[in-house]
């Protein structure tokens, strides 16, 4: 809340150098931020009274938004690949999904794996825990666990993330 917002009958009064001023009727401190033209800024509303600060509001906004979109910048979204393997995979091809999945964990984003049961393999899911066991081997060294395999109707899912 800012300038004739502010409801309260005593504020306690924070110059724009952080200085307190001590506390004083709501309309003295607007006459006050009046004088030095800035604006009576309400920072801590709960407290008793409640505190209020002297300053540019136009310049405090800004700044806040412009920090908030640093820190917008700086972070890091983590997505999740996919790598789509089958119960009969050959070694060969295996290495290549393995080689394509240590680049989306080098980047730093996690790896769904996933086998899709097709006719009669579906009887057989230990095939398929089988060739995930191996592809996780594969890639040990830059990936860790964060999903076990586990069967969920026709596919089988294993979530790898990369290693610290």
């Amino acid at each position: 809340m800012i300038n004739e917002e502010i409801r309260d009958p005593q504020v306690r009064v924070i110059d724009e150098n952080g200085t307190q001023l001590g506390i004083m009727a709501i309309a003295d401190a607007q006459k006050l931020a009046y004088q030095k033209d800035l604006d009576l800024v309400k920072i801590s509303p709960n407290s008793n009274p409640p505190v209020c600060k002297l300053m540019n509001y136009g310049k405090y906004r800004f700044e806040m938004i412009k920090r908030e979109k640093e820190q917008k910048k700086n972070q890091k979204v983590i997505e999740v690949k996919e790598t789509r393997l089958s119960a009969t995979i050959d070694t060969h091809d295996m290495e290549v999904k393995a080689k394509a999945t240590r680049k989306f964990l080098q980047d730093g984003n996690k790896v769904k794996v996933s086998i899709r049961f097709r006719g009669r393999q579906i009887t057989h899911g230990d095939i398929g825990e089988e060739v995930m066991d191996k592809f996780y081997e594969m890639l040990s060294d830059c990936a860790v666990k964060e999903k076990a395999p586990k069967q969920e109707g026709r596919n089988m899912l294993m979530v790898l993330a990369p290693k610290n």
